[in-house]
């Protein structure tokens, strides 16, 4: 079935790599017209060739950018929220600085692009909200993630918060909880740990023999999640959490 978000408008951050740049491209394949913004905005280019996308530098922990570029935006159909940050180490490795970062990106971004557009999707008979957060919350403890699963449970927060004070405005609100999914970002961490434990191979196979699936989640699969929760197919769908993580969490 093809044009599943046709004559929608999306809004979606951290589009320039990984999860949230396969969420923009199936978004504009699927016929929606998306505003897709990241903190380089160089790593936008390449997605016009799959639809009608405005593209934007955009640092999300700015709450004044963030306010004007919500303000600048059509009436959004649909949000999805990507950006983010995993904090490696215990609490005994979080200082304040890393706490107030973790949860600036993590939670209070999400917190301001979704204040910003929100009237006006309610005004306009609502839309659909996605945000990411992870199997690595309550729903899962994994090792040295302290201060990102705190903000990715505060993440399930919001969302299950937004959906019951909107549901009966047209408003709903789901979140997406990702395993280990194959992203620069995770390649990034890969190459740190692999420092500290003899090699990037032996780093990688860490985090794959955690997957009982026995192999990493790729971001068309989470792209293709989100695509149903934006869509109209997912109507009777609202604060959930959604768990696509290889049966990480059994």
């Amino acid at each position: 079935m093809a044009g599943r978000l046709a004559g929608k408008i999306a809004v979606c951050t951290a589009a320039g790599q990984g999860i949230g740049r396969r969420v923009a491209e199936v978004f504009l394949s699927e016929g929606a017209t998306v505003h897709a913004s990241d903190l380089d905005a160089s790593k936008l280019a390449g997605l016009d060739a799959f639809g009608t996308v405005h593209v934007a530098g955009l640092d999300v922990t700015d709450a004044a950018a963030v306010a004007a570029y919500a303000a600048s935006l059509p009436v959004p159909n649909i949000v999805f929220n990507c950006a983010g940050y995993v904090h490696h180490g215990t609490i005994l490795a979080c200082d304040d600085k890393d706490w107030d970062f973790s949860f600036d990106l993590n939670v209070k971004a999400m917190h301001r692009l979704i204040k910003g557009v929100l009237p006006r999707m309610l005004e306009n008979g609502g839309g659909s909200i996605v945000n990411m957060a992870s199997a690595a919350s309550s729903l899962k403890a994994a090792p040295n993630r302290y201060v990102y699963g705190a903000s990715k449970a505060a993440v399930l927060g919001l969302t299950k918060s937004i959906a019951v004070d909107f549901v009966g405005r047209g408003i709903r609100c789901n979140a997406i909880c990702p395993g280990t999914i194959e992203s620069p970002s995770l390649q990034q961490r890969i190459e740190t740990l692999g420092e500290q434990v003899g090699g990037r191979d032996k780093a990688e196979e860490m985090f794959i023999s955690r997957q009982p699936m026995g192999r990493l989640g790729r971001p068309d699969e989470i792209a293709m999640l989100a695509l149903y929760l934006a869509s109209d197919e997912s109507s009777f769908t609202t604060g959930t959490l959604q768990l696509i993580d290889g049966g990480w969490s059994l």
